[in-house]
């Protein structure tokens, strides 16, 4: 009796390890082994994609099956960008619009349907700077006429066009050419108005809001405002060389007393413009720097300097005491 015993407990235990490893086998739960014509992976182009700061880029996405062959991607589709320095993307369309950061953004764009995902990088690049033409030698060029009261220092070419007159100089001096209605003049208010129409169309890439760029630091980029913008105090604008940063203002362009436009990380002088709708003031002591391309007039109060230039298309370029403009 006890013989048989031990044999049935050994045959209960076998029998039921028997269902349980055929079962396993009736019921696989591994992996699903891709076949054509379903969903494997996708593809997003243009990767990288390339676009100046605030300009768009349209991404595309496109699905294949194992053998690489195409497929339709099972809906939704849904974009997503995963560095907010790059910009922002439409989660719909695919529409990337380039922040205000230049650089390169490996695989920030994705585009994703179900648990498939497919991604791309996006090239950030700086504004262009305008083309001055022959109005790059003028530390000042006007449209009626250019004054100064006493100690002023223009270390450029000066020019006056369609008008004829300066006013001040001597005691204030000119180390560069002064062409008054000829035709060096008349050239370089030509190259004037097209520089200031290619900084007027450019996308505008962040709204300045309050309108005081004071206490602030900007990266490269291209900023707006619609009506007047003031500079109180200090406002940064931070590297690189290469950085590119074009203020549109709609109408009057203003500093304070001591106000100073400053760089840093490598930024340069002659890759800051200022496009001003009307006309620019910089106060007592401003330490300016950048071009500034205005519609009317610029005017520049006691002991304010620039590194840059003071380029004026219909009205006059007037100096206070002691300015001193060099080009950048």
């Amino acid at each position: 009796m006890l013989n048989v015993s031990r044999s049935t407990a050994r045959l209960l235990v076998i029998v039921p390890f028997a269902a349980l490893l055929a079962a396993a086998c009736e019921h696989n739960d591994g992996p699903t082994i891709p076949v054509a014509g379903q969903l494997l992976t996708i593809t997003v182009t243009p990767n990288p994609g390339s676009a100046q700061i605030g300009n768009t880029i349209q991404y595309a996405a496109a699905g294949q099956d194992v053998n690489g062959a195409a497929v339709t991607i099972p809906p939704p589709l849904v974009w997503a960008n995963l560095n907010a320095t790059a910009g922002t993307i439409n989660g719909s369309s695919g529409l990337f619009t380039a922040g205000n950061t230049a650089g390169t953004y490996n695989n920030t764009v994705r585009a994703q349907s179900g648990n498939i995902a497919g991604f791309a990088g996006a090239i950030v690049t700086s504004a262009p700077a305008p083309i001055l033409g022959t109005a790059s030698t003028y530390g000042i060029l006007a449209g009626s006429t250019v004054t100064c009261v006493t100690g002023g220092t223009i270390n450029a070419d000066v020019g006056v066009s369609p008008g004829s007159t300066t006013t001040g100089f001597p005691p204030c001096t000119i180390t560069g050419a002064t062409n008054l209605a000829n035709a060096a003049s008349a050239q370089a208010q030509v190259d004037l108005t097209a520089a200031f129409n290619q900084l007027a169309g450019l996308p505008c890439g962040t709204v300045i809001t309050p309108a005081d760029l004071g206490g602030r630091t900007l990266p490269p980029g291209v900023y707006c405002v619609a009506s007047s913008l003031g500079v109180t105090g200090t406002v940064t604008l931070a590297g690189p060389a290469s950085g590119v940063w074009v203020f549109q203002i709609g109408s009057t362009l203003t500093t304070g007393t001591t106000a100073n436009i400053a760089l840093s990380g490598g930024a340069l002088a002659r890759n800051v413009w200022w496009q001003v709708g009307s006309s620019a003031t910089l106060g007592t002591g401003t330490t300016f720097r950048g071009n500034i391309v205005a519609l009317t007039s610029i005017t520049l109060v006691d002991n304010a300097t620039m590194l840059g230039r003071a380029l004026a298309r219909n009205g006059a370029v007037s100096l206070g005491t002691n300015n001193t403009i060099t080009l950048p």
